[in-house]
């Protein structure tokens, strides 16, 4: 009587297949769950930027082409900047940028352009923020502070409220 053959180890492989199908649906489903990505701002095509001559056209014809800027100079020559930038929102973290654009738009004092130009985000300069705060009077109160401070504020009676002109002793009765 010939029994069948079976090698030791093929006992464990349903298992074994079980947890690849398992890591095979985690790996995919990381890509699944990202944020999508968020357009800011007013993005400039290569196509609207060559429709700008410099020196012919005026404030009014660019803002019909590329609609309003998200900046302007404060000083110095008028400038509009159209500032937009690709966003992810990462989990726990900050927003992450993944493509920022700048077209700077100059203008001479007639309201002509004078210079387009586009800034990558190469060419843009870090700012660090100031850490310290500006100090406020009256907010640096202890724990025991915050827990008790309004222990012994109210005084007994002045819970109940008196009518004008009433007499006695705080108690609402005449």
């Amino acid at each position: 009587m010939d029994r069948p053959c079976h090698p030791v180890n093929e006992s464990g492989a349903p298992l074994r297949r079980a947890a690849l199908a398992v890591g095979i649906l985690l790996l995919s489903g990381c890509s699944l769950f990202q944020a999508p990505t968020i357009q800011r701002g007013n993005r400039v095509t290569e196509d609207q930027l060559k429709e700008i001559t410099p020196g012919v056209q005026t404030r009014t014809d660019v803002q019909t082409l590329l609609g309003s800027p998200t900046q302007t100079s404060t000083f110095g020559d008028p400038t509009w900047y159209y500032i937009s930038s690709r966003t992810r929102q990462r989990p726990g973290r900050e927003l992450a940028v993944t493509d920022q654009q700048v077209v700077v738009v100059q203008f001479d004092a007639s309201g002509v352009v004078r210079e387009v130009r586009t800034i990558g985000a190469d060419e843009g300069k870090p700012v660090d923020m100031v850490q310290r705060e500006t100090p406020t009077p009256g907010n640096d109160r202890s724990l025991l502070q915050a827990l008790f401070g309004n222990v012994g504020r109210i005084g007994p009676g002045a819970s109940v409220p008196v009518s004008p002109g009433a007499t006695g002793s705080g108690t609402g009765r005449q």
